[in-house]
């Protein structure tokens, strides 16, 4: 990745084994919720064109993930549930439902109105073009 043009902001601490990641929740805040958090483990790759990253999140779907921005940060989150058959209840589990939460900060190097989603597969994908350079205008002076 060239430059700053994002810089990660994990909620938690990677273990490198391949588990999800429970994150930390920020400092004053509290959670109204009980379900685990974790910070999805993302990818984030470069192109001449766009950075893209992408987040693994299983169990997700396009109605469960919310990605907003504000004021240059990108936060994603994410709930996901337990799939089972109708008619079946889960006996044992190892891998507990939960919410998801990460957040980057982006640089004006990204063009925030042209960043585009997608969720397949327990995936999320976004694309970030890249801003172009700032062109040159003319300003119209007028008079009173």
């Amino acid at each position: 990745m060239s430059g700053t043009q994002m810089a990660s902001q994990p909620s938690g601490t990677s273990s490198g084994n391949g588990e999800r990641t429970p994150a930390g929740r920020p400092q004053g805040t509290e959670r109204t919720r009980t379900r685990q958090l974790y910070a999805p483990r993302v990818d984030i790759v470069e192109t001449p064109e766009t950075l893209e990253v992408f987040a693994d999140m299983p169990g997700v779907t396009k109605e469960s993930v919310e990605i907003t921005l504000e004021q240059r940060v990108l936060r994603i989150q994410g709930r996901a549930e337990i799939s089972v058959p109708d008619g079946a209840s889960p006996l044992y589990l190892e891998y507990q439902p939960g919410d998801y939460e990460r957040s980057f900060s982006l640089s004006e190097a990204v063009d925030a109105g042209g960043i585009e989603a997608r969720v397949r597969a327990g995936v999320l994908h976004l694309k970030l073009p890249k801003a172009g350079p700032a062109k040159a205008q003319r300003i119209e002076v007028r008079t009173d």
